[in-house]
């Protein structure tokens, strides 16, 4: 590994790129906010503007500032924008790509694509990547990456500059391994960004992990910073039924949006509200609560999960994330086992690790180096002769005799296990409050997040041992589109070939569920979909493409309920799917499998699951919103009181206009009533000089829908 060339200039960095590689391009960079926006929107300008020059981007979710899709949604959103992403740079590629294409000379092509934005886009669709999140890296070497590139924290210590991979080591660091063993081309440009927070651990580099190191002021910018969306009651039905899976000790993975935070408010609810958490799930569960985890989480939670989300975090904040994992499989194999009973050291952990065979009598270097990176000894033993020594104190070099072994304890033993990790994630993204959290996190409290690679958390392959010992009834909780009868998932795309998101990294915790002896998936979708096409049960007899085949079904949760598929005949199966449809739908779909024989002729749905409503369920759960144990935003958000009552309003609006009936009614009132609202809200959205018909029938229904 050369020393990294340091330039104070994008501009320069840029140069220095195209004269390295004289041919195509072919540029990687994270997905989500490592992306270093300043560096790539210059080199796709310079490309751009040079036809002779070829450029191909492989990516994942690029992100873009709210943009309305109406008038009236510009008129709100403009100052929020301003106010939540300040001076965030939106990528140039993004903006040609959904507004007046890509240049000839340049190519696009993602492996997972921000949830439904490119929905009929045919370049978007066409240079997809369908793979793995684990065979990322692979597939950037195929596709002949040459440079890669990546937003960077930095830090000066007295050792020199440090910096951090920050959000993104999840791709990167497999990457740089594989080009430099087999001396592939590449060139790694790391961009320091002040406002990325700086993560420890794995993530810490030096800068010559980088060819290029960018100092220029202008790759610091406002993070990409989505504001927590509201928890809806079909949310916390769907946390609350997750959270009573979870064992305590065990391990978690979730994912981004409500239905992450409202399972991060259910495990705290239950772990503070014992009683009324048990309350709340018997109302939702008309077959009880046998099977269910009910109690607090006395030992604590390890989160293990390609997303490090704002729900960790407050996990981590509750004191619910806390189970430390270390990197030593019989370590932690003794801590699994009770064999050492706790992070406490005491002369019991040092005679476990020795009558495991970790540690031998007379210690070797690699013994003392062991215990003295895990805090077993204090810092500054040493080994000389057949004596340690510590402070000059020489102590015989024996464990096996009882008088040596208590002076060697009283002596050089540590107070607790030191490199505990009670949270890995590969990536992270939040809102704004979620990256200052970070970035002022105590040291001591940081160093037990560990950001790394993607393919030690999504997968078994490689260091498995350590792996399956620190993965101790885990919890793979994952989100989808829709479900079949059988227990397929469709999670990605549609039917057509539409790609709505991708593949990520589902599979691999689908297959790490099936694995891990004491681990579950648990696939979570709302029971229903309400588009420009209708109200459509989420739940299907079939359908023409799946993610997750049946074969692989586990426990399914809608808002209705649990079906718990493992091991169940397909009828089986099929019989506990129809429980937690929507009732308004349930007829349609018995129908349909007894007409393809998947069900007995005379089966019925049991009674007391044909009140799968969403007004029952709204009913069943509003007591504890207004207790306040289930609110709107568990978590906080972005917008003031006042942008939320406009937004309410505004989706009332949206939702009508996909329901011709509904908004007719809306119109016909609007025409013969307006009720007040505040000035500031119709100004806001350039409704207060409204003259048109059109703009005063707007402002009507708007008005009229201001809660």
């Amino acid at each position: 590994m050369t020393a990294a060339i340091r330039i104070d200039s994008i501009d320069a960095a840029v140069d220095y790129v195209l004269d390295k590689i004289p041919g195509e391009i072919v540029l990687g960079i994270p997905l989500a906010i490592g992306k270093p926006n300043p560096f790539v929107n210059t080199l796709y300008r310079r490309i751009k503007a040079n036809p002779a020059r070829k450029l191909r981007i492989i990516t994942a979710l690029s992100l873009e500032r709210p943009v309305g899709k109406s008038e009236l949604e510009q008129h709100f959103l403009d100052p929020l924008v301003e106010r939540v992403f300040e001076d965030y740079p939106d990528l140039e590629y993004v903006k040609d790509l959904r507004g007046p294409g890509l240049p000839p000379n340049i190519e696009v092509c993602e492996f997972f694509m921000k949830t439904g934005d490119y929905l009929g886009n045919e370049p978007a669709q066409q240079n997809y990547i369908s793979t793995n999140y684990t065979f990322v890296a692979r597939d950037m070497e195929l596709m002949g990456m040459n440079v890669m590139a990546q937003a960077v924290a930095a830090r000066e210590t007295e050792g020199g500059l440090r910096l951090s991979l920050s959000s993104n080591p999840d791709v990167v660091l497999e990457v740089m391994e594989k080009f430099r063993a087999r001396k592939t081309p590449i060139i790694a440009v790391g961009v320091i960004n002040h406002k990325m927070p700086f993560m420890p651990n794995t993530a810490d580099v030096s800068p010559d992990f980088f060819d290029v190191v960018v100092t220029d002021p202008a790759g610091t910018h406002t993070i990409f910073a989505p504001p927590n969306n509201k928890v809806t009651a079909a949310d916390y039905a769907i946390g609350l039924h997750a959270s009573s899976f979870v064992e305590d000790g065990g391990t978690l993975q979730i994912g981004i949006g409500s239905l992450g935070d409202a399972i991060g408010q259910s495990l705290i609810v239950r772990d503070r509200h014992g009683a009324e958490y048990r309350t709340i799930l018997e109302t939702l569960c008309p077959d009880g609560l046998d099977g269910r985890s009910l109690g607090r989480f006395d030992q604590g939670l390890y989160g293990c999960s390609e997303m490090f989300v704002n729900g960790f975090l407050r996990l981590i904040e509750a004191g619910i994330i806390r189970r430390e994992v270390f990197n030593d499989v019989t370590l932690q194999t003794l801590l699994n086992t009770g064999a050492i009973a706790d992070a406490k050291v005491t002369p019991a952990t040092l005679k476990a690790l020795l009558d495991a065979g970790r540690i031998h009598s007379p210690l070797t270097q690699a013994d003392l180096d062991f215990l003295t990176r895990f805090g077993i000894f204090k810092p500054g033993v040493a080994l000389k002769g057949d004596h340690l020594v510590f402070d000059g104190v020489p102590l015989p070099n024996d464990l096996r005799g009882e008088a040596q072994f208590d002076a060697v304890c009283k002596i050089l033993l540590g107070a607790r296990l030191q490199g505990g990790i009670f949270m890995t994630g590969g990536f992270f993204i939040g809102p704004r409050d979620f990256y200052e959290r970070l970035r002022t996190m105590p040291p001591q409290e940081l160093a037990h997040i560990d950001m790394t690679r993607i393919d030690f958390i999504n997968q078994l392959y490689g260091s498995e041992d350590l792996k399956r010992a620190q993965r101790a009834k885990a919890r793979f909780m994952n989100t989808t589109m829709i479900a079949t009868l059988g227990g397929a998932m469709v999670s990605d795309a549609f039917e057509s070939g539409q790609v709505v998101s991708g593949v990520g990294g589902q599979y691999n915790f689908v297959a790490m569920a099936h694995a891990l002896p004491d681990a579950r998936l648990i696939m979570m979708l709302r029971a229903t979909h309400d588009n420009k096409d209708g109200l459509r049960s989420s739940i299907v007899f079939s359908y023409g493409h799946v993610t997750i085949p049946r074969h692989l079904r586990d426990i399914v949760i809608t808002e209705y309920g649990v079906a718990d598929l493992r091991g169940r005949s397909d009828s089986e199966c099929i019989k506990r799917m129809l429980c937690i449809a929507d009732s308004r739908f349930q007829d349609e779909l018995l129908k349909q499998a007894k007409d393809h024989g998947k069900l007995a002729k005379d089966y019925e749905i049991p009674e007391q699951y044909r009140q799968n409503l969403p007004e029952v369920l709204e009913a069943r759960l509003h007591p504890w919103t207004e207790a306040g144990l289930l609110p709107d935003f568990p978590f906080g958000t972005d917008l003031t009181d006042d942008e939320l009552r406009m937004v309410r309003a505004l989706k009332k609006l949206k939702h009508a206009s996909h329901h011709p009936s509904e908004f007719l009614l809306m119109a016909v009132r609007a025409l013969f009533e307006e009720k007040p609202v505040p000035k500031a809200y119709l100004e806001r959205l350039g409704l207060d000089d409204a003259h048109s018909f059109k703009d005063l029938l707007v402002r009507r229904l708007f008005a009229n829908n201001v809660g």
